[in-house]
């Protein structure tokens, strides 16, 4: 075995083995991406990489987007966004059997779609959707697994943070990538309402109807949702008909949400000095994650190690679709074991190589963004499964009277109607690139 390789090899044991002992991501990355290039190429090559890596990184234009969407979310949590959401939905589908967690469920995609976090959207919608939820008398599995699972739509549907980190480590189009997770994040929707209506009727009393609202009371509802739908338009809108990149969209999001925030008087300074102040420490770690990644890819492309992964697979005589499910499954396992973000930073330097060698028929650009929304897809069900599942303890912090085994009993049939999601995008690629193709 070639000696860098080897040494390559032993640098990802000991990342393994620091992330095992619980020491932060960033610091594992930073420390064995250090020693692996001063080991491989001298002290000079590194203090000449560290001399320049940091700046060169974060003056990245497209990275200036993540604190503006961050912001966005923060701000978002505050302003009430959720309830008004919520109120909408319910009004919509609480009547129908089940249709209280299928309320949630949508006003869980609602509010991603201005937020772009899965924990956010978890825990501010578990604050709204749960009481409702329990005055009804839902399950409590379902109850609380509904509100877990909804909260993975934040990190598909646009605007999301993961899905910004994944285009800059691949270099792929931020605008492209937002345009596919569309309709996939739609399909989510669609598939975990269906799920609950399947549930409720196989299990009678796991899900009651609720109180149908007066006229009166549905207008009210559907015209207060209108402010939050008018922000998603002018923010989402305005990128995929280029009216302004990501990161000016970001920045009107912001401001627009801090208005409506505001007006409504449901934010206030205090507020805002908060948001800012959380958006500074979310930015911070993200950036000193992302510049672990690149010190530890440098390290690993001085080694070999995607080369020769890369490679094994190209000779493996395995097909194209099957290399695919098995880097699907990998992310899947690696998900039960570390958030998303930190993973998708971990992994894609080593897995994107490997895809980029196979050869299902579509350009380069194409094969990133398919890639890209099923990665993601995979790495939502992270946050639902044993025994990290961050959304799952969210949630039970929010419902300290339902024991965490039965929420994670609860998360399972979403579970089960993701894996029929990827499932569908894997065999129908088309369905992720269609928007891509057609606004192209």
């Amino acid at each position: 075995m070639d000696t860098n390789l080897l040494i390559g090899l032993v640098g990802l044991a000991g990342l393994i083995g620091l992330i095992v002992i619980r020491i932060p991501i960033a610091y594992a990355m930073i420390v064995v991406g250090i020693v692996g290039i001063w080991v491989l190429s001298g002290e000079r090559i590194l203090l000449s990489q560290l001399k320049s890596l940091a700046y060169g990184q974060f003056s990245l234009y497209d990275l200036s987007v993540v604190p503006m969407f961050v912001l966005m979310g923060n701000i978002a949590t505050r302003a009430g966004l959720s309830r008004d959401l919520f109120r909408a939905a319910n009004a919509w589908l609480g009547w129908m059997k089940g249709g209280v967690a299928m309320s949630a469920i949508a006003a869980c995609a609602g509010f991603g779609s201005v937020c772009g976090s899965s924990l956010a959207t978890a825990s501010t919608m578990g604050q709204v959707a749960l009481p409702e939820l329990k005055r009804y008398r839902y399950k409590p599995s379902l109850a609380t697994g509904t509100v877990a699972a909804g909260g993975v739509l934040g990190i598909l549907i646009p605007p999301s943070v993961v899905l910004i980190i994944y285009a800059v480590i691949v270099e792929a189009n931020i605008v492209t990538m937002f345009t596919a997770a569309f309709l996939p994040g739609l399909i989510a929707v669609a598939f975990f309402i269906v799920t609950i209506a399947i549930y409720v009727r196989l299990v009678p009393n796991a899900g009651p109807p609720g109180a149908r609202v007066s006229r009166e009371e549905f207008v009210a509802a559907t015209l207060g949702v209108l402010p939050v739908l008018a922000i998603f338009a002018l923010v989402i809108g305005g990128i995929y008909l280029g009216f302004f990149n990501p990161t000016p969209a970001g920045a009107v999001g912001a401001f627009l949400v801090a208005v409506y925030g505001f007006a409504r008087r449901t934010v206030g300074l205090r507020d805002m000095r908060i948001a800012l102040l959380e958006t500074a420490k979310t930015s911070g770690m993200i950036y000193l994650i992302l510049l672990g990644a690149e010190l530890l890819s440098i390290f690993m492309a001085r080694g070999g190690v995607p080369q020769t992964a890369a490679m094994m697979m190209a000779e493996s005589g395995l097909s194209p679709y099957t290399i695919m499910v098995l880097l699907l499954i990998a992310l899947i396992i690696l998900g039960c074991l570390m958030d998303s973000l930190s993973m998708i930073l971990l992994v894609m330097p080593f897995f994107w190589p490997v895809v980029a060698e196979l050869d299902f028929g579509m350009t380069e650009d194409e094969l990133k963004t398919w890639f890209g929304i099923l990665a993601l897809i995979v790495v939502e069900l992270g946050l639902i499964t044993p025994p990290v599942g961050m959304n799952v303890f969210v949630i039970n912090a929010l419902a300290r009277d339902v024991p965490m085994i039965e929420t994670f009993k609860g998360v399972v049939p979403f579970f089960l109607a993701e894996i029929v999601r990827v499932v569908l995008l894997l065999a129908f690629p088309s369905i992720v690139l269609f928007l891509p193709r057609l606004l192209g």
